[in-house]
């Protein structure tokens, strides 16, 4: 079936995508949930995580601290003679190894996955002199330092808080446990003017109200506990994560490492498609015509027969190596753009689909046939494993974004996990600065989502 445009704003498909509501929050459902939030809040895994990375804060701070400024005034000072400067670099990794410990202990209790830095000496480079000069170099070695330097105060606050904060919580928490054991004759109990004397609060009721207060003080200390560990999450991704510099060069790399194994794969695609196909039936054709000759004078009938028999494998190896040169890079996306490209393939999808590619000019040549094929494949998608109805492909620019939108009626469910086919398309897409998102609940329907960067083609309109 052919494709047919559409004028709608593709903007609000995203309308389709079939998110759920959330819930009024009313009655015992409702209440339940609150609960169950402010249990968590309080004593939940997160906060205790948390809470614990705030009191290990100080110890760790406290060594580092004292191993960085005894060791940089030792190092700095002894700077005159022959021993100063590899101190100083020996110092340095020290604490460049120290910050390898805080991003382990980060990953472990905050759940904050920072990348290691890169290595110090480029693969094949030594000696002392190298090694030297790459410490001095390396921007880790100091932030690393920094961050020995300057995490004290900081561990101090966030320290003296929790402590002090779950101290009394707990303390007046439990409260109801303990207060029986109290002297009653010299009036113990919590004193409200705190010298011994005024309203003591030592009965059953008055214990449970400081019980009251304890859980209110729990409760809070939860949210302070993690509006501390946001600060630690800050601090150990800007000093001792990778630079912004770094981060780029291993987004690079990765992103060469996908184009590469991509590029292989196609390959490989390629080469098995022409043994596997054309070439198998070019050497069928070459073996029929030749015995057809054989026969020619014998039994023309057989070799008219014969002959009409490699007619057809001609026919079927020339419709096989349109199909791969289509793979390859379709002639109609090379001399009508992406619009009747992606017509011609919506119109091979089983279901129906509409096309909509609302762009002032043709992109790149790159971002157009990454977009064709990307759409390719999610059709491809659609029609062996979405059981869908209907499907349409939305295409804009906005800004310096080309926006690519498909979406389907189907049963939902798309797996966007390793080793599956939008896992795979996924790197392919980031390996060019893009970005790709799918909205798949159980049931339908399927949005993907895709950004590419907008670039112009050069010397054309």
């Amino acid at each position: 079936m052919s494709s047919t445009a559409v004028s709608r704003n593709p903007h609000h498909a995203g309308e389709r995508s079939g998110d759920g509501g959330i819930g009024d929050g009313t009655g015992t459902g409702g209440a339940r949930r609150l609960w169950s939030t402010a249990v968590s809040v309080m004593v939940g895994p997160r906060t205790l995580r948390e809470g614990l990375y705030a009191l290990l804060n100080l110890p760790m701070a406290l060594f580092a601290f004292c191993f960085a400024v005894t060791a940089l005034s030792t190092s700095v000072g002894l700077l005159i003679t022959f021993v100063g400067l590899p101190l100083l670099c020996l110092t340095l990794v020290s604490l460049r190894a120290f910050g390898y410990v805080e991003r382990t202990r980060a990953q472990w209790l905050l759940g904050l996955p920072v990348p290691g830095p890169r290595p110090l000496l480029a693969k094949g480079r030594r000696g002392l002199m190298e090694w030297m000069s790459a410490v001095l170099r390396s921007g880790e070695c100091w932030r690393s330092t920094g961050y020995a330097l300057f995490h004290l105060p900081w561990a101090v606050v966030s320290f003296s808080l929790v402590v002090s904060l779950w101290s009394a919580a707990w303390s007046a928490l439990l409260y109801p446990l303990y207060f029986w054991l109290m002297d009653r004759s010299d009036r113990a109990g919590i004193h409200l003017d705190g010298h011994g004397g005024g309203l003591v609060w030592d009965t059953l009721a008055e214990a449970l109200l400081v019980s009251l207060v304890g859980l209110l003080l729990l409760y809070l200390s939860g949210w302070l506990i993690r509006g501390l560990a946001m600060v630690d999450r800050l601090m150990v991704g800007g000093l001792l994560g990778p630079s912004a510099a770094d981060a780029r060069v291993q987004e690079l790399e990765s992103n060469r490492s996908v184009v590469v194994d991509t590029s292989a794969a196609d390959l490989r695609r390629i080469e098995r498609d022409l043994h596997d196909g054309a070439q198998a039936r070019l050497v069928a054709l070459a073996m029929g015509l030749g015995l057809a000759k054989e026969k020619l004078a014998e039994d023309p009938d057989a070799a008219a027969r014969m002959v009409d028999e490699a007619h057809g494998e001609v026919k079927l190896a020339l419709q096989e190596l349109r199909d791969l040169a289509r793979g390859i890079h379709p002639a109609i996306l090379t001399d009508r753009g992406l619009g009747p490209a992606l017509s011609a393939l919506a119109s091979r999808c089983t279901v129906p689909v509409m096309v909509d590619v609302d762009l002032p000019k043709r992109p790149a040549e790159a971002i157009e046939g990454i977009t064709y094929f990307m759409v390719s494949e999610l059709l491809q998608n659609v029609s062996k494993h979405s059981r869908a109805r209907s499907a349409s492909v939305d295409i804009w620019r906005t800004g310096d974004q080309l926006m690519v939108l498909v979406s389907d009626d189907g049963r939902g469910g798309a797996d966007t996990g390793a080793g599956s086919g939008l896992a795979g398309l996924t790197e392919r897409i980031a390996a060019v600065d893009g970005a790709l998102a799918v909205s798949s609940p159980a049931g339908g329907p399927t949005t993907v989502t895709a950004a590419l960067p907008w670039r112009d083609r050069p010397g054309r309109g």
